[in-house]
């Protein structure tokens, strides 16, 4: 049977993880937010600007939707990626963590990230990144990676991944099929990673075959063209890349992010309804518009268009929203954040700044 309208562009909703423009919504953001009931919100460092207004942001936020409640999500890596200010720890880049022989304290620095996020309400953090560094040089990944070796970057990754659930928040593995050999940055054009088949299954894809066999919660497609894997099209609108290598070849169930849709590797060479079309006809689950909510609202129109016409889209939103809801009754119990006048004096009690300093020398 085919759902109502207002079920339909329910289940739509939750396909779409949008950005807001500042440190507290606007009224436009409200209205917009309230109306589309979106699957849920990230946050830069535009954000970010003190903990009891991200805080109050989170708040704001969560309390926009009604059911489900939205998935609230950062990029925390560590080093370069770091978008929490003071009293927030400064954890140190991922490279360093892989440095470091033990694997009890990659495991420690998750669960410290998770308790720290979960402070403000966030409840999603798109890390760790999964990729296999080939060149220290690469502009977009570098010392975001735990390694070179792809067995080191599995033992790393999986510790710090369980700390981070260990914390109750969810993980979120990148940037699938992997992007460390790159040498172009995919916010502003496209890259490609010209490797054969055998050498993409020795180097790049074992950390996320490992996540899916481990069942990571969700997952990023890269803004990248593998030709041995897809000739045509990058792998966050690759079918043969997102449904055929991941949902079948790996078993991977989980929640798939795109990577954001605004980024030059996307936005250059496709519109954004198109864009938005193929990556869930691809098997996307998640859509990132991380910038301008206008976009993100002509997306989801587009697509709901698209999925009252064709069955094969409707199956796609249905087959999405199966693993979204999944996700969220798992993880999104209630709201975590705290009173904004004891975040400081929780992080002081935490004093995750001592575990940098006693392994790291800072981060």
């Amino acid at each position: 049977m085919m759902p109502s309208m207002e079920a339909l562009r329910g289940k739509i909703g939750q396909m779409f993880l949008v950005g807001c423009q500042a440190a507290s919504l606007t009224s436009n953001e409200a209205t917009i937010f309230a109306a589309y009931q979106f699957g849920g919100f990230i946050l830069f460092k535009r954000n970010c600007s003190e903990a009891a207004g991200i805080a109050r942001l989170c708040r704001a936020l969560w309390q926009t939707a009604t059911v489900p409640p939205p998935f609230i999500a950062i990029d925390q890596e560590g080093g370069r990626v770091h978008r929490l200010p003071a009293p927030f720890t400064h954890f140190p880049a991922a490279a360093r963590i892989g440095a470091q022989p033990d694997l009890e304290l990659a495991r420690r620095l998750g669960f410290a990230v998770a308790n720290e996020l979960k402070l403000i309400g966030v409840n999603l953090n798109f890390a760790p990144v999964l990729d296999v560094v080939s060149d220290w040089t690469n502009p977009v990944i570098g010392d975001r990676a735990f390694g070179a070796d792809p067995r080191r970057v599995i033992e790393i990754a999986s510790a710090w991944i369980t700390g981070l659930r260990q914390g109750g928040i969810i993980p979120c593995g990148k940037h699938f099929p992997g992007q460390g050999g790159t040498d172009k940055d995919s916010h502003f054009e496209l890259p490609s990673v010209n490797k054969c088949w055998d050498d993409l299954n020795l180097i790049e894809l074992p950390p996320f075959a490992d996540a899916c066999k481990h069942r990571i919660e969700s997952l990023m497609t890269a803004h990248v063209l593998y030709p041995a894997l897809d000739a045509d099209f990058p792998a966050s609108l690759s079918e043969p890349i997102v449904t055929g290598l991941l949902r079948h070849r790996l078993g991977y169930d989980g929640v798939v992010f795109s990577d954001d849709m605004a980024m030059k590797a996307i936005s250059a060479h496709h519109d954004r309804e198109e864009a938005a079309l193929r990556a869930v006809l691809a098997g996307v689950d998640i859509l990132l518009f991380c910038h301008d909510v206008e976009d993100a609202v002509a997306a989801f129109e587009a697509l709901y268009i698209a999925a009252e016409r064709d069955p094969l889209v409707r199956a796609r939103v249905e087959h999405s929203h199966r693993r979204i809801s999944a996700l969220k009754r798992r993880y999104l119990k209630d709201f975590t954040g705290v009173a904004e006048d004891e975040i400081a004096a929780k992080l002081a009690a935490m004093n995750h700044q001592r575990l940098v300093a006693v392994h790291f020398g800072g981060a």
